[in-house]
């Protein structure tokens, strides 16, 4: 999973982001195993691991601080929402990045009138202010 973050505050500081992450992660990682659980899932024992002798632990997400890092123009905020479509279509999981279900590219292509009710709401830089996706 991929999250790029847009902070809708000007006061947002690293903290106030480190801990929002944080929450998500815990919020994600806790709906994923409660979905895992339920009768049949081959993956729960693939995300449970042994941390330590005796304690096993559900890990959802990469151990470790992840790859967080903070984009400080718009040319590098463009390269990484271009990455984060491209991905599914570099992985085989689909042939544009249009076609992606948990994607955010229709709602940039669209400019922000096409929205998935389905899927969280996205909001943060408005589309205009970058460039389309392909």
């Amino acid at each position: 999973m991929h999250l790029l973050v847009w902070p809708t505050r000007p006061d947002a500081t690293a903290d106030c982001i480190s801990c929002f992450l944080a929450a998500a992660k815990v919020e994600a990682s806790r709906q994923v195993k409660a979905d895992l659980e339920r009768p049949g899932s081959r993956l729960l024992s693939r995300l449970t691991i042994r941390e330590r002798p005796g304690r096993t632990v559900f890990r959802y997400w990469q151990e470790g601080p992840g790859c967080d890092r903070n984009r400080q123009t718009e040319e590098a905020v463009n390269a990484s929402i271009e990455y984060l479509h491209l991905n599914p279509v570099r992985r085989g999981l689909c042939k544009s990045v249009l076609d992606w279900r948990w994607s955010s590219a229709r709602w940039y292509a669209s400019e922000g009138t096409e929205v998935d009710a389905d899927r969280p709401r996205i909001h943060g830089p408005p589309p205009e202010l970058f460039r389309a996706c392909r």
